[in-house]
């Protein structure tokens, strides 16, 4: 659907930033805003995915260049 515009090291940040995120929904349960944590879907889904669709609006791409 999309092309990949998402480098290794920027889709291995975002799986850990949306991991850790939806962790603290799990170990803070008492947390005011506790439902903030589940924003953390979002990175994990464009990590997992390989793609940003916001990178795509915006004409970003942190992949390597492919040389031929």
């Amino acid at each position: 659907m999309f092309a990949r515009n998402e480098g290794g090291l920027d889709r291995a940040l975002r799986i850990v930033a949306g991991l850790a995120l939806i962790a603290c929904f799990f170990l803070f349960p008492d947390a005011a805003y506790r439902w903030a944590f589940l924003l953390g879907i979002v990175p994990l889904v464009t990590g997992l995915a390989g793609t940003c669709p916001l990178y795509s609006i915006l004409g970003i791409s942190t992949c390597p260049v492919k040389r031929s």
